[in-house]
């Protein structure tokens, strides 16, 4: 004991790799602590959930950390059941975004194994994805993750059109419109938006960012040029996962969005503690 500091004990007893990172970790929880001190004083009434964010994807990657190794050694056919447990883990994260959607749970599951699903089956069999636990699991996760926040952008542009529409939605059914009519321009403005982020970091690829998976390939020997051309794969991969779950996502809910007589579902306005609170 080195008498009266357990906190300097602690760090002296730990790897020093380990006691580096918490320090880094350290380091970045005060610059993001910056950000929700900012959403306070800005009124964003985001801070709660910057918080329960921060502290959540900590305790998470800590976990899954903990975990890797074993997940890596398990028999290829698990990784299949360890993917879809992460869909359904992004169910449950997504559908927080269009909270009060019709059948916003099913719509997010479907919407995501399929558009994440789809990309992971077709490039795993031409052999983009090797046929191993060390690589399916690790890209899998990225798709995955990524069809996940497209799906939650679609959601919650999709919901707040229909909110901000009604009364324009509601006149052209009264004028005899079918529902298809009425919404498609609102979905289809859902699907635009939840598409800019992907199609910007595809314009700004080598350019305005280097991405990690080619970085840290050229970092362990890879030839560079292939390092490129698969992170561009990676990143087509994501792409087409994104689209595939935002449409999905965007056409399924619009088929819930209306009654049997053609009217169209009442929504709450979102409460804004909801993500925070799940």
């Amino acid at each position: 004991m080195t008498g009266g500091f357990p906190l300097a004990d602690l760090f002296a007893r730990l790897d020093p790799t380990v006691a580096k990172g918490l320090l880094q970790v350290a380091a970045a929880v005060a610059i993001a602590l910056v950000v929700v001190g900012v959403s306070r004083v800005r009124g964003l009434a985001l801070e709660r959930e910057f918080s329960v964010a921060l502290v959540r994807g900590f305790v998470q990657v800590l976990v899954m950390g903990s975990l890797i190794g074993v997940l890596l050694s398990v028999q290829y056919f698990w990784s299949w059941l360890i993917l879809l447990g992460m869909v359904g883990g992004a169910t449950w994260i997504s559908r927080n975004r269009g909270d009060g959607l019709p059948a916003v749970t099913r719509v997010s599951f479907l919407s995501i194994s399929f558009g994440a699903g789809t990309v992971i089956v077709a490039m795993t069999l031409t052999g983009a994805i090797e046929s191993t636990v060390r690589d399916l699991v690790p890209v899998g996760s990225m798709v995955i993750a990524n069809a996940m926040k497209i799906n939650s952008l679609a959601l919650d542009r999709v919901r707040g059109e229909v909110l901000s529409n009604r009364d324009e939605i509601e006149a052209g059914l009264a004028l005899g419109a079918p529902p298809s009519a009425v919404v498609t321009r609102h979905i289809q403005t859902g699907v635009r938006a939840a598409l800019i982020p992907t199609i910007d970091s595809l314009k700004s690829l080598g350019w305005v960012w280097i991405p990690g998976i080619m970085t840290g390939m050229i970092l362990s020997g890879e030839n560079p040029l292939y390092a490129a051309l698969y992170q561009f794969v990676i990143m087509a991969m994501i792409f087409a996962a994104g689209g595939l779950t935002s449409m999905s996502s965007s056409l399924l809910v619009a088929e819930h969005l209306f009654t049997d007589a053609e009217q169209l579902e009442r929504l709450q306005p979102k409460d804004s503690t909801t993500d925070a609170v799940e």
